[in-house]
């Protein structure tokens, strides 16, 4: 198995065992994993959707992000908004979510083994580790549903739900 295969299973993985959990939660997208508050399972949907579009189209290719008006409701490194007003509706994120994971795809079966390790063209300064390289940004694109995903079983948990079967 080449490495680009090897990313774009892992990538369906991933896809596949986090959208089992989001789409259990569509009739509950604001419900939080902890009494506390927490990420939401529609913050999560829209975040991974902003930042994989982010990955693709701004860090390795260099472009907008063609979702930037996403970013103060979406983006990294703040609070999700509790006011369910500043969201977009769950099935236009969720479509969305689908079409930007076609068109990383589409980006992957450009790509052979050693384009892996060619440098982006934005990469954030001093994320150079993980986004410097189409391989480490692809690495990234694997992991991050994966860094959520106990987010969103903690929220079915707390709506008194069983784990999901394999």
């Amino acid at each position: 198995m080449s490495t680009v295969d090897y990313i774009r299973r892992s990538l369906e993985t991933s896809r596949m065992i986090t959208l089992a959990l989001i789409d259990d939660l569509k009739e509950t997208p604001f419900q939080p994993p902890t009494s506390n508050g927490g990420n939401t399972p529609m913050w999560i949907l829209g975040h991974l959707t902003y930042a994989e579009a982010n990955i693709v189209e701004h860090i390795i290719k260099g472009n907008d992000n063609p979702l930037i008006d996403w970013k103060p409701v979406f983006g990294a490194r703040q609070d999700p908004p509790t006011d369910e007003s500043v969201y977009p509706s769950w099935d236009e994120v969720r479509t969305k979510f689908d079409a930007v994971r076609t068109q990383t795809l589409a980006l992957l079966e450009g790509l052979s083994d050693s384009d892996l390790d060619s440098p982006t063209k934005n990469c954030p300064e001093g994320r150079e580790m993980m986004f410097g390289t189409i391989g480490g940004c692809c690495m990234m694109m694997t992991m991050h549903p994966l860094m959520h995903y106990g987010q969103l079983a903690d929220s079915r948990r707390m709506l008194g739900r069983q784990p999901l079967q394999a």
